[in-house]
């Protein structure tokens, strides 16, 4: 059974209540709940919160009846690894079945597309690693032209390279981590403390599919990308 997740805080001090504000028509989490539900390698769907009004919402949906998540998975503190170990155990609990792969979509990052869904679960099932982790690549490289300073204060090239790096294609590939789509094996998830114990794997996605909203700049630049992807007629 693939597992679907999506795990939805009430709390939210950049952007209040966030998860269900209503974003080009909808609640912002509908945007990653309705492709869980709608994606034909997604077997059962699971959200984790704490709040009453999001939780019976997606139960009516067809979300699996796991009850609210406890006080101490609920803080601003509380680590993501601890939410999906929760949410995987409840959710198998709820289906009688047995999980073969964990997927979790980010409440907050609704710009990406059933295809990305497709690709995280399909490398996954082929390379078999521990973990697959969506990324875009980096805006700014660290052996190029992300800079710290030393003792004295002088600036310097943060991972310098014998010879050093003039210009930007001839540095290596550096990734940012997009808090997007995750697939992580549930032996894994069970055992390890944190993300990158074991065989983490990229799925690189475009950078502006990646946008996670933090702020209410982010919340408008994502209501502007949406509309324009439904005017285009993305599937979204």
């Amino acid at each position: 059974m693939i597992l679907g997740h999506i795990g939805a805080r009430k709390g939210s001090k950049g952007v209040v209540r966030k998860n269900f504000r209503e974003l080009n028509g909808k609640p912002l989490i509908d945007w990653s709940l309705d492709q869980l539900f709608e994606h034909d390698m997604v077997d059962a769907v699971v959200v984790s919160t704490d709040d009453e009004e999001i939780y019976d919402h997606a139960v009516s949906k067809g979300a699996l009846d796991i009850g609210l998540r406890p006080a101490h998975l609920a803080t601003d503190t509380a680590p993501k690894w601890g939410v999906w170990q929760h949410a995987m155990q409840t959710g198998q609990n709820a289906a009688g079945q047995e999980v073969t792969a964990f997927l979790d979509l980010d409440c907050t990052s609704p710009l990406r597309l059933a295809k990305d869904i497709t690709g995280a679960l399909t490398l996954f099932q082929k390379d078999q690693p521990d973990m697959v982790m969506s990324v875009c690549e980096a805006r700014k490289n660290p052996y190029f032209n992300l800079v710290e300073p030393d003792e004295t204060g002088a600036l310097h090239v943060s991972k310098p390279l014998p010879g050093g790096v003039w210009a930007r294609q001839a540095a290596p590939k550096v990734y940012e981590h997009a808090a997007s789509t995750y697939v992580v094996a549930p032996h894994y998830l069970r055992t390890a403390q944190t993300i990158y114990e074991g065989r983490v794997i990229p799925f690189e996605m475009p950078a502006e599919r990646c946008i996670d909203i933090d702020s209410p700049l982010d919340f408008a630049m994502v209501e502007f990308l949406l509309a324009d992807f439904l005017n285009r007629n993305e599937d979204v």
